[in-house]
């Protein structure tokens, strides 16, 4: 009896350490003309959403501000309240997209609260399932999703795209 093989070459970067250098979120906010390669799926009101490229699910996403900002507190009122706006628009779009049976949503301030870009505050937002973990989490370190990243893309957006005409 033989087992199949599963592989999730985006993954090796992420396990390997290579990482962005400087601050993922001020980058993007510079590259509008590179929106896809980026995995941005929405901008609006100072605010983005974009893909995980390193997804612990599929539909995991993050909001966040244009400005860089290390914590909540360090962001005017304005800007507290449009990023709560945008976590509600992504929310809505992952339960319109994936019809989750839950959601983990938020957010790690610091290294040691597992940020993985320190230094600028962002929400993340993971649709999750009954039985969604799996040995291979935790033996193999691996995460197995069902979908491609472009595949995510495309769902998400028809989903954000519905609810701005709404």
């Amino acid at each position: 009896m033989g087992f199949d093989q599963m592989y999730t070459p985006w993954r090796l970067n992420y396990i390997e350490g290579v990482k962005e250098t400087g601050c993922l979120f001020c980058r993007v906010w510079e590259e509008a003309d590179k929106d896809g390669e980026n995995l941005v799926l929405w901008r609006g009101g100072g605010m983005l959403i974009m893909l995980n490229r390193y997804p612990y699910n599929s539909g995991h996403l993050m909001a966040a501000p244009q400005r860089h900002a290390a914590r909540l507190e360090d962001l005017a009122p304005a800007e507290q309240a449009g990023l709560m706006a945008a976590t509600v628009r992504a929310e809505q779009a992952l339960f319109a997209a994936y019809r989750p049976e839950g959601m983990n949503i938020g957010l790690n301030i610091g290294a040691c609260a597992g940020a993985g870009v320190v230094g600028h505050v962002h929400m993340h937002l993971v649709p999750r399932w009954s039985g969604d973990t799996s040995a291979m989490a935790v033996i193999g370190e691996t995460k197995v999703l069902p979908e491609t990243l472009d595949d995510t893309f495309r769902r998400v957006t028809a989903c954000l795209q519905e609810h701005e005409q709404a």
